[in-house]
């Protein structure tokens, strides 16, 4: 007991601090909010932004046979039944007879509401998607869907990224985009949301050597999590059993992190087999087979997927990196992650020391995100960005004037030196790579 509120505890406090520190906010906040929706505020979405262009470099830099594309939100209802969103994709609803409220059912919730012991009915098929109507009239004919996840854009699209990029295979397809689902049970601050962004990549291999590459992208993905700083103790894989198995995958894993609220999924592995380039050729009408000049033969392409929560792995980065100390509370995010990389200060506003560190901010801000703050005292100054993940700050004082040096502080040790402002750019760029 003692040890759940204490967990709860924790998840308030770091709300508290992304709310305080302009990381993310309560969408619609004036209007008493939207259940389950948020708003990234100016570090928020900074820090949201360096983590989607590390895994977009991890993807398309890194690897000579990654391309990427931005498919469309909105797509042909037929890729949705090719799918097997519309039939399918559906969670099991009940509602309590008395407060009305609605749950998602699992036969740990019994008879009676959790909420306030009322009968609950019985369950009933809820559709995930949401739907809307494409142009003025509001008919069945105009159903639309909004993307449920983004890896059907890049099934629908497979042929046309080969064949323009010349790619052979192996080879794989990424994407970064915005999924809606209209969840039932929706919580836990950003880690389950009705609209989320997802950082995904389809990697086609020729049937056969699919077990290999799956073994390949397990390990680099967790990997990927470890180089940014995660504690590789809060990090595990759960291998999906017979039960677990989606109907796609002839194999799946998750790669999970601790988060206060138990063990999590932030990414997921799985081997999809030919599965949607089957059902999009049979509901298209248009051959999806790839062949394979080497081999002679043409085959349908088997998938194996990595498809990352980019607002999952923004909560456990933040998560991971929470710490409180005697006198302050720090976010420990690795320098690459970091919102603000530097943050300038004049140590006073006299003698020219606010005219020195405005000179130095401008020198160096069309290379890094950089802060000026001249507003309190200096360790004020100091606490307001260990609380926003600033990794370094640089203090301009009267022994600047004499030597032409500045102090750089080290967020984490809070360790101190003195370097020469002209140096100040390099020590940067090399502390940040």
């Amino acid at each position: 007991m003692a040890e759940n509120i204490a967990k709860s505890s924790f998840m308030e406090k770091l709300v508290s601090l992304c709310k305080r520190r302009g990381f993310i906010f309560q969408s619609s906040e004036i209007y008493g909010g939207i259940n389950s929706c948020y708003d990234y505020g100016p570090l928020g979405v900074e820090m949201k932004n360096n983590i989607k262009k590390l895994w977009w470099s991890s993807m398309t830099l890194d690897h000579d046979n990654i391309e990427g594309l931005d498919a469309s939100i909105l797509m042909h209802p037929k890729v949705w039944e090719a799918s097997g969103h519309i039939a399918g994709f559906t969670d099991p609803l009940v509602d309590c007879n008395k407060c009305k409220m609605r749950f998602k059912y699992d036969e740990n919730l019994g008879k009676k509401c959790p909420n306030c012991g009322g009968e609950l009915s019985d369950f009933r098929k809820f559709n995930l998607m949401f739907k809307t109507f494409m142009g003025p009239v509001e008919e069945e004919a105009n159903v639309i869907y909004m993307r449920p996840e983004t890896a059907q854009g890049i099934y629908v699209n497979f042929l046309n990224v080969q064949s323009s990029s010349r790619q052979k295979i192996p080879f794989g397809i990424a994407q970064i985009g915005k999924a809606f689902r209209n969840e039932i049970t929706p919580g836990n601050f950003i880690f389950r949301t009705r609209e989320f962004e997802q950082m995904e990549m389809q990697f086609f291999v020729k049937p056969g050597n699919d077990d290999s590459w799956f073994e390949k992208w397990k390990e680099e993905r967790l990997e990927w999590y470890k180089q940014l700083g995660l504690n590789k103790d809060k990090l595990k894989f759960h291998d999906h059993s017979e039960k677990e198995l989606a109907h796609y995958a002839k194999r799946a894993t998750d790669i999970q992190y601790d988060f206060p609220f138990g063990w999590q999924e932030i990414e997921g592995i799985h081997n999809r087999t030919d599965f949607d380039l089957k059902r999009h050729t049979e509901y298209s009408k248009k051959n999806m087979a790839y062949f394979d000049d080497e081999a002679k033969e043409r085959y349908i392409p088997y998938i194996i997927e990595t498809s990352a929560g980019c607002d999952r792995s923004l909560l456990c980065f933040l998560v991971d990196a929470y710490v409180e100390e005697a006198d302050r509370v720090v976010l420990k995010l690795h320098p690459k992650i970091a919102p603000i990389k530097v943050a300038i200060f004049p140590l006073v506003n006299r003698d020219g020391l606010d005219e020195i560190a405005k000179n130095l901010y401008d020198r160096i801000k069309n290379k890094f995100k950089v802060f000026f703050d001249d507003s309190g005292s200096i360790g004020r100054r100091y606490r307001r960005q260990d609380e926003a993940g600033t990794p370094f700050g640089i203090t301009v004082d009267s022994q600047t004037k004499t030597d032409e040096t500045v102090t750089l502080r080290d967020r984490d040790t809070m360790k101190q030196e003195r370097i020469k402002i002209d140096d100040v750019y390099k020590e940067l760029e090399r502390r940040l790579s």
